[in-house]
């Protein structure tokens, strides 16, 4: 549905290494940075953008799919590790739908982010 994502980051640098470190489970890629910021995807398609914002910008709820129960337990695990608050350890979200598996955490600038995975637990 996006193209790309444009977020703004009240410290660029914690955000920058959070994003990259927290999404390494799907096969983040680098693609740019110049003034305007960072540009990152796990798909060379779609991107998520990075910016300095003078201010602490609105709190925002993004989540991010993954192929497996194990890369949303990955991300949540490296999330804490990167210094994100707990918003809600992995596990299924039945109130949501029978599959979908997800974590959320508090990232640097407030914002709610989710990793969410709607394939059935390989054995």
């Amino acid at each position: 549905m996006f193209d790309h994502l444009v977020i703004s980051a009240s410290n660029y640098e914690a955000s920058k290494g959070f994003f990259l470190k927290v999404l390494e489970p799907i096969g983040l890629e680098y693609i740019s940075e110049g003034p305007l910021g960072i540009e990152i995807s796990t798909d060379g398609k779609s991107s998520l953008c990075i910016r300095l914002a003078e201010e602490v910008p609105s709190h925002l709820h993004l989540a991010f799919v993954a192929v497996n129960r194990n890369q949303v337990d990955e991300f949540h695990r490296l999330a804490l590790e990167a210094g994100a608050q707990d918003n809600g350890a992995p596990g299924l979200r039945p109130n949501y739908s029978g599959q979908y598996y997800a974590a959320f955490v508090i990232g640097p600038d407030g914002h709610n982010i989710e990793m969410v995975c709607h394939e059935d637990e390989v054995e």
